[in-house]
């Protein structure tokens, strides 16, 4: 990925864009914050490593979490809509995983549940099995692939 075509890209759309992550731990907002000129679309990013985290600051539902767990595209939404909200910007990504190690039978190591949020679109989730890796690769491809999401985004391409 090109994070700085990515950059140009959105801000030749004066998009602005918020990440809300939560296995990623800030590695998409610090993706694009290590290119120069990112503050001209960068406006902030959400590190919701806990679920009050994600409540408090993204106004994810006790009731979606209590249903879903906290990885889930229903979070994954809910976070990506809330970065979107709280930021006042017009593109929004989230991520939302298990990287490792653990995870269960129902939620394996590698499981990473993904949001992306625009103005004026419809919010899109994918989850997506990178399979038990090792924390920091699934950490690294759930980074890529956000930034995917986001290139995607500006592009007008739909990922599913």
């Amino acid at each position: 990925m090109d994070i700085k075509a990515l950059l140009d890209r959105a801000k030749a759309q004066s998009a602005t864009i918020a990440t809300a992550e939560s296995c990623t731990g800030g590695m998409i907002a610090a993706a694009l914050t290590d290119i120069p000129g990112s503050s001209a679309v960068m406006d902030r990013g959400f590190v919701t490593y806990s679920n009050a985290a994600k409540m408090q600051m993204l106004g994810v539902l006790p009731e979606t979490l209590e249903a879903f767990g906290a990885v889930s595209e229903e979070v994954a939404r809910e976070m990506a809509e809330g970065a979107l909200r709280h930021a006042g910007s017009t593109l929004a990504v989230s991520v939302t995983g298990i990287a490792g190690p653990g995870g269960s039978e129902f939620k394996p190591e590698g499981r990473v549940c993904f949001g992306i949020a625009q103005l004026g679109h419809e919010t899109r989730t994918e989850l997506v099995d990178f399979g038990a890796l090792g924390r920091d690769k699934v950490r690294l491809k759930s980074r890529d692939h956000a930034l995917d999401l986001l290139w995607q985004a500006l592009s007008g391409e739909n990922p599913k």
